[in-house]
């Protein structure tokens, strides 16, 4: 009786703070913004309605369907399509998250920067191979963290979370305060036009990066298991993040237009822009940079947050029961706590690979522009995989039934899911140029040739684990 007392349960407010982390962030708005300008607020409104709330919805269906799985995406392929998919899908979906985990521990060396120096003045204070190292400090920093703090990823979720979308609405509510004070707008003309995409090949190579910083809701499916009621809340704590994310990209979005104008952005603002946002509003009101210095900490908690949760659930789910015949059987051990300390390891090693590919580009700024330009190109695609674990447990609803069901027609959800999965790669694949070099320059080249390599050495990743593990099983050893 006492055991069960003991039990803690995930709240759906606190899972829906925790899939906020992963899912959207001020940066996501300021990438966006940056490269869609103010027309960025349909692109937003547009995907709300024809993407992000079904697939969101999606999430919530396949999470009450398969709630005592604890691999998430990777249960739900498997359980739909075999193992050998369900080894796929998790090598892939783990694979294409490391590239946006040594972003987010940059971010956090960009955050300090902030916090110390009080400006820009990184980029001019670290070379490229520092920079790279001060990232592999966070990796080693979280491993420990996650090794020795029990609940951390929790506090850090609830914490880092819950301020930054109050520093979220506080910049919205300060911009709408300062137009009611007569101030300034930046972007001019600004009327209707200015809120139009410009649909052309490049707007279509963006798609991927809007997807990118709308994904990751399904990172915390693996705790619908820690829920005291899994089938109802999980469902719950989707909805409550669709309604998060509505309010940060389009009011967001245009408070940006406001302080920035987007027909003349810094070459920076991807690295830089949420902190020249704080400081803009800090101007506005004759504050200084305290409010600049109030985000720079909320940043580095919710950065934190954000590796925290990527570390923890994206490992979990790579190396949970649904890839373990597939994989060696040191990489899957896990200690007294319950966690896949070899796999933050590895996770760990690949990152670092990463960080040094990226190390060839000239600039700070390049580092952190390709490495969510390789985002747009291969988060999307491992999207692609949820949607079609939905088609397929729709294709067969009577085979899966579920307390939670979005869109009760089965023929309309599966039209649905399909939309959303040839919408999702087509996005994607649309992203492989680069988005932030010039057309034919040298640096084009190069991030071309990187966005080639890169998943070529994650190709051969893949394949080696599952020959590891066959040759482990073929002379019965377990290192």
């Amino acid at each position: 009786m006492s055991k069960l007392m003991k039990k803690r349960y995930i709240a759906w407010p606190v899972l829906a703070l925790m899939d906020f982390v992963t899912v959207i962030g001020f940066d996501d708005i300021i990438y966006n913004f940056k490269n869609q300008g103010l027309g960025v607020v349909t692109s937003w409104i547009i995907m709300l309605f024809v993407y992000v709330l079904p697939y969101e919805l999606i999430v919530g269906n396949l999470g009450s369907a398969f709630s005592h799985d604890t691999g998430g995406m990777t249960s739900w392929v498997k359980n739909t399509s075999g193992k050998k998919w369900g080894y796929i899908c998790a090598w892939f979906y783990w694979v294409v998250g490391l590239p946006y985990i040594v972003d987010v521990a940059n971010s956090m060396v960009v955050s300090f920067g902030w916090l110390i120096l009080g400006n820009n003045s990184l980029e001019d204070k670290l070379t490229n191979s520092q920079f790279a190292l001060a990232t592999a400090a966070i990796f080693l920093i979280f491993i420990w963290i996650q090794h020795h703090l029990r609940n951390s990823l929790e506090i850090l979720s609830i914490i880092g979370g819950g301020a930054m979308f109050i520093m979220s609405i506080l910049f919205v509510l300060l911009t709408f305060v300062a137009l009611g004070r007569g101030g300034h707008v930046a972007t001019q003309p600004f009327n209707v036009k200015a809120f139009i995409p410009h649909f052309d090949l490049k707007y279509l190579s963006t798609l991927g990066l809007l997807i990118f910083a709308m994904n990751g809701a399904e990172l915390v499916a693996p705790y619908v298991s820690k829920m005291k009621d899994g089938k109802r809340d999980f469902p719950r704590a989707m909805i409550m993040l669709a309604i998060m994310t509505a309010f940060l990209t389009v009011l967001g979005s245009f408070s940006l237009g406001v302080f920035f104008n987007s027909h003349h952005l810094p070459a920076d603002l991807k690295m830089n822009g949420s902190y020249y946002a704080f400081l803009a509003v800090g101007k506005q009101f004759g504050w200084g940079k305290t409010l600049m210095y109030v985000f720079a900490v909320t940043q580095a908690i919710y950065m934190a947050a954000q590796l925290a949760v990527l570390l923890d659930a994206g490992t979990r789910m790579f190396l949970s029961d649904t890839a373990k015949e597939f994989l060696p059987k040191r990489l899957t051990k896990v200690n007294s706590q319950g966690l896949p300390i070899n796999g933050y390891w590895l996770t760990t090693i690949i990152c670092v690979i990463i960080l040094v590919m990226s190390a060839t580009l000239p600039h700070m700024n390049d580092i952190f522009n390709w490495l969510l330009d390789v985002n747009g190109i291969v988060s999307p695609f491992s999207t692609c995989f949820l949607f079609w674990a939905f088609i397929k447990i729709r294709l067969n609803s009577e085979k899966y039934p579920s307390e939670y069901v979005f869109i009760k027609n089965d023929k309309l959800a599966v039209a649905v899911g399909i939309w959303c999965f040839v919408a999702t790669f087509i996005c994607a694949a649309a992203s492989i140029l680069p988005s932030d070099a010039a057309y034919g320059t040298a640096q084009f080249t190069h991030e071309l040739i990187l966005n080639i390599t890169l998943p070529l050495i994650m190709t051969a990743i893949g394949i080696t684990l599952p020959l590891i593990a066959k040759w482990e099983r073929r002379n019965d050893i377990a290192s």
